[in-house]
């Protein structure tokens, strides 16, 4: 039989050629803004290398993950093309390939930040990506370009015309970012896309910048993690790893421990507390969201006035459970319901 790329063209990937008009800039030149990572000794990284060894061999793996990166410009070249090479590649049966190992491109217009395409990676992709999107004319554009969800990216290029300017992207609306702790949900999987996480949907909408500090199977509200976030600069803390801890009296060991290191850090920021995001609840998720209930109740009867809980079933009332992929793990549909819900509460107090 043939190949289903021989027979309909749209399923295929193509790789592009470097136009003879074409230059490539490193993305970690200062022409362009990177928000979300930052490079250390030879790959993008969400957490210092340092800090991940100390927490736990999961989470200095999956720190390398580049789920928030975002590479941010303005350019009037014609067309763009990205040259990447990753590290380890996530690679799961429920999990689409452009969302754990793609990149996608959004263009930002009157109208606000627009999906333009992704940079679909091979099927038997193993360690190097290429793409490019043509936009047919010469003026000057406002892109951002989504990393990989659950991918180490160690090289990004990025290919313009010779004769393209290059400018800094509009900044966002706030200036410190959001902070966001939690499990492989807060790391984005199972969205099909590296921009259709919860947080990628919000930071479009309010045009606000966050860190992505979710690690999967791995947040279980260390010591060592809980003074880290504590020590961030940020305009608002959100935390839901409850998915993540071996179990009921875990969290309760770590959870409100968290907030209050968070809190003493930061007196004035919004803290939001978020449950395992699913419609229905079996008897040991209950007994978790009355721990983070409690952490809440207790932070609000001490005077606290910019604590706030979102359940999980109010995460995904709009969709309940057909917002999973896997009973556990959300798609696009259900990361926009939590998109929606946490949006309207991040509007509202930011």
């Amino acid at each position: 039989m043939s190949k289903i790329a021989e027979l309909d063209k749209n399923f295929k990937v193509e790789t592009p050629n470097a136009r003879e008009d074409t230059v490539f800039l490193n993305a970690t030149d200062a022409a362009f803004q990177i928000n979300g990572v930052f490079y250390e000794d030879g790959k993008f990284r969400r957490l210092p290398e340092a800090v991940a060894k100390d927490v736990s061999w999961g989470v200095l793996g999956l720190s390398a993950h580049t789920a928030g990166g975002r590479l941010r410009f303005k350019t009037d070249s014609q067309y763009i093309i990205i040259k990447a090479t990753l590290g380890e590649v996530g690679k799961m049966p429920h999990f689409a390939l452009t969302g754990s190992a793609g990149f996608d491109l959004y263009e930002k217009t009157a109208d606000g930040e627009n999906y333009y395409c992704t940079f679909v990676p091979a099927f038997d992709i193993e360690h190097s990506l290429d793409g490019m999107a043509d936009f047919g004319s010469n003026k000057m554009r406002e892109f951002t370009i989504n990393f990989p969800l659950y991918s180490e990216v160690t090289e990004l290029y990025i290919g313009l015309q010779n004769t393209a300017t290059i400018e800094k992207p509009t900044p966002y609306t706030n200036e410190k970012p959001v902070v966001y702790y939690g499990s492989s949900i807060t790391q984005g999987g199972c969205a099909s896309r590296a921009g259709s996480s919860y947080e990628g949907f919000i930071s479009r909408r309010l045009n606000l910048d966050y860190i992505n500090l979710g690690f999967s199977g791995n947040a279980k509200g260390e010591d060592l993690m809980a003074d880290y976030v504590a020590g961030l600069d940020m305009s608002a803390f959100v935390y839901d790893y409850d998915y993540n801890a071996p179990d009921a009296e875990h969290l309760k060991a770590t959870h409100e421990k968290m907030f209050k290191k968070v809190r003493n850090a930061h007196p004035n920021i919004p803290i939001i507390m978020m449950s395992v995001p699913k419609y229905t609840l079996n008897a040991d998720l209950e007994q978790r969201l009355a721990v983070i209930t409690e952490t809440y109740n207790n932070a609000v009867n001490s005077g606290d006035k910019n604590v706030y809980l979102l359940t999980g079933p109010e995460l995904m009332e709009p969709v309940k459970d057909e917002g999973l992929v896997d009973g556990c793990h959300p798609t696009d549909l259900g990361f926009s319901s939590m998109a929606k819900v946490l949006g309207d509460l991040l509007e509202r107090i930011l």
